[in-house]
């Protein structure tokens, strides 16, 4: 069972970053077959309940700023102060992964956020 998660965890990060690296490259398609995937890796890790996020917390360390904004932003309802955290600091950075926390903040701010409700 951990190791499934480990797993799932492990796709979800690697898509993620495969995603913005297509944003970057501007390769609209090859992008969304990521978020695709780190989606249906997201949904599984959802299924497990508390162990799923758990599991996925581990990625608020993580080496890109990218990944973790991605994690924290389906986060933030099961570990607000630390996703918060997270987003606060990529906001005052640059690129993809500053503008997605930004958003992710506002939206948490306004009440509108709803990442974690399937």
């Amino acid at each position: 069972m951990v190791r499934n998660l480990e797993k799932l965890v492990e796709e979800f990060a690697e898509n993620m970053a495969a995603q913005t690296d297509a944003i970057k490259r501007g390769d609209a398609k090859t992008g969304n077959k990521h978020a695709n995937r780190y989606m249906a890796a997201l949904k599984k890790l959802r299924s497990e309940g508390n162990a799923g996020r758990d599991a996925l917390s581990v990625l608020l360390k993580h080496p890109r700023s990218d990944v973790r904004v991605g994690a924290a932003a389906f986060l933030l309802r099961y570990r607000t102060a630390e996703a918060k955290a997270v987003l606060e600091a990529a906001a005052s950075g640059g690129g993809v992964a500053a503008i997605n926390a930004t958003m992710t903040l506002k939206h948490w701010e306004e009440g509108t956020w709803s990442l974690d409700t399937e």
